[in-house]
């Protein structure tokens, strides 16, 4: 029922021109002069431009001289039933006389009268109505008055929906902000507590990948079993005393409890008053019961998390300090929220997969260790994206070569997931078995150009797509450990970080190159000296480049960090990546370290003794 505002149009009643209180007052006690007085428009509410206001027109004298059907509604009388009756006859009171003369005057004020008035509904219960009097305005001059009335739960339901739609609405922005599982779980978790619940859980099932061992492995513990982990939890009171269990953790629970019924049906589960010595399933469960006598839970709510047919987990609403049990609205609203979260949590489900499907080929692809015969120490360090971006298509390795040489390589397929990792393992065999030809550098970016370039194509025809997919940069660098020569060439990738035996770190120029796969490459090679103890750094744009920094600075802030000779090549690493990288990383992030040293010299000769084969791990 809505509430006529003073800034809204007031009702016309349909009063006609020269009908006073009198008449009107015949018509509706069945007069000579007329019909039934529900037929006419005052009496029936026909005609009347009230945008359903709950409204009622008041004579001087107190009688009631217009009724609306919103009226009818509410109060369940007719226009035949008040129609010049006492306004008084309507209230719940045993002396209403005094009472009306009193709002009456107040109503003749500046801005009316208003207050909550019990009224007398015809069914014979009594209901509280938010009332405003106010003087009208009429052509012929009499007093009369405007009474506004709106039903007091109905104002209140539509505060309550009010509220459930300001929070849908909060939540859509404070949960699932990531594509991770455990913090959208902890996200849900935050939002609903305090303002729905004392204490919530979000406890996932075993089809959700956590990165944790699996739960039916774990066993049964005291007559329960794991059928959950935690991924959310938070309380009213510090330390969360109410959890058993803390995130990441398995949850157990009875085979035969709300929550195991709750998981295999999907339905929700309202208990508004617990009483832990109806359920007998908590008899089997000690720890839960003495959690709920210690902390005074006395409501709950179960909700049953859910996306594309399948259920996800249980969200668990509880309330110990406010002493308002769960009603079936707060039921409606904690499932809306769920429903929210669920849609996040399955994105978030899937994508966990895909990573963790694309880091287990990436793990697989790239080398377990890398071996610089020789003539190089060698480390690495690889960073995958974070979980917002997803695993790309780095890859690193040091291949052997003949005389004792070594091809130091780094690279970087454009894309993220499966799709990636899949293209950068082709990518690293097929670069193996032009390196095993003994091509020069040059020649062989070239080479896997043409070959990336034909493989998309095949792909890009069966696929029927207009243009090519696969593209990838590369930085190829052989060193002679003989002449002590460094052989560079990079297909669109960074140049490499060169530090002589001083701690002099220096940038060299190199031609730039096309990244790998539009099949046009032609590619310079850029060839230096260096001294044994040179440090060679190779690295992906991952490490080096960030939205806030030019990467040319990140460039030479790597090129500072990597300035201390002395360091042990996995310390230096280490201390290069913490400077470099300032946060989580956007993108996968790598870097490749090579320390030459001197060969062994044949005692006869003194000289550097060469190897006709390649030097093998």
């Amino acid at each position: 029922m809505s509430v006529a505002a003073c800034g809204r149009p007031l009702p016309r009643f349909g009063r006609r021109r020269g009908d006073g209180p009198a008449a009107h007052r015949a018509k509706a006690m069945g007069g000579a002069d007329g019909t039934a007085a529900d037929r006419g428009p005052l009496a029936s509410g026909e005609g009347v431009e009230s945008d359903g206001a709950v409204t009622a027109v008041i004579d001087a004298d107190g009688t009631v001289a217009g009724w609306t059907q919103a009226a009818h509604a509410l109060l369940g009388y007719t226009a035949r039933e008040v129609l010049g009756r006492p306004l008084a006859g309507l209230l719940a009171a045993a002396d209403p006389g005094p009472f009306v003369a009193a709002v009456l005057r107040g109503a003749a004020a500046p801005g009316g009268w208003s207050g909550t008035v019990r009224l007398r509904h015809r069914g014979g219960h009594d209901l509280d109505v938010q009332l405003r009097i106010s003087r009208l305005s009429t052509r012929d001059g009499a007093t009369r008055w405007l009474a506004s009335a709106s039903d007091g739960r109905a104002a209140a339901y539509r505060r309550l929906m009010s509220r459930r739609l300001r929070l849908l609405n909060e939540a859509s922005t404070r949960i699932g902000t990531t594509l991770d599982v455990m913090r959208t779980g902890q996200e849900l978790a935050d939002f609903v507590v305090p303002c729905l619940a004392d204490y919530t859980t979000v406890d996932l099932a075993e089809s959700v990948p956590l990165g944790e061992e699996p739960l039916a492995r774990l066993g049964m513990d005291a007559g329960r079993i794991p059928v959950f982990r935690r991924a959310g939890v938070a309380s009213i009171h510090e330390g969360i005393p109410e959890s058993l269990w803390e995130l990441g953790q398995p949850v157990y629970v009875p085979s035969a409890s709300p929550f195991t019924q709750v998981l295999t049906s999907g339905e929700s589960y309202l208990e508004p008053v617990l009483n832990p010595s109806l359920h007998s399933w908590l008899v089997s469960d000690p720890q839960r019961s003495r959690v709920i006598r210690d902390t005074g839970m006395h409501s709950v709510m179960m909700v049953a998390i859910q996306a594309r047919g399948r259920v996800l987990g249980i969200a668990v609403f509880v309330r110990t300090d406010n002493p308002a049990p769960f009603e079936r609205d707060d039921l409606l609203l904690a499932e809306e929220l769920v429903d929210r979260a669920a849609l996040s949590l399955d994105n978030a489900n899937r994508y966990t997969r895909e990573r963790t499907a694309a880091l287990a080929l990436q793990h697989d692809l790239l080398p377990s260790r890398v071996f610089g015969g020789p003539a190089l120490d060698v480390d690495y360090c690889y960073l995958p994206a974070d979980m917002e971006h997803g695993v790309g298509g780095d890859w690193y390795d040091a291949i052997p070569l003949t005389g004792d040489r070594v091809a130091l390589v780094v690279g970087d397929v454009v894309g993220h997931g499966v799709a990636a990792a899949a293209a950068m393992g082709r990518l690293r065999i097929a670069l193996h078995t032009l390196a095993d030809m003994d091509l020069p550098p040059a020649e062989l970016l070239s080479r896997l150009d043409r070959t990336v370039a034909r493989l998309a194509q095949e792909k890009a025809d069966h696929a029927d797509l207009a243009v090519p997919t696969l593209a990838a940069t590369c930085l190829y660098v052989v060193y002679d450990p003989i002449e002590r020569l460094l052989d560079v060439t990079r297909a669109g990738h960074p140049p490499p970080v060169v530090v002589d035996p001083t701690g002099e770190a220096t940038v060299p120029e190199v031609p730039a190159g096309v990244p790998i796969g539009l099949g046009v490459g032609l590619y310079e090679s850029a060839r230096m000296q260096i001294a044994d103890g040179t440090l060679i750094a190779l690295y992906t744009d991952g490490l080096v480049e960030s939205r806030s920094e030019d990467i040319e600075y990140g460039i030479h802030r790597l090129a500072a960090a990597l300035a201390h000779p002395t360091l042990p090549l996995h310390e230096l690493s280490a201390k290069a990546v913490a400077t470099v990288r300032t946060g989580p990383p956007s993108d996968d992030a790598t870097l490749l370290l090579a320390r030459t040293r001197p060969l062994p010299r044949l005692p006869d000769t003194g000289v550097p003794r060469r190897r006709d084969t390649p030097a093998r791990p």
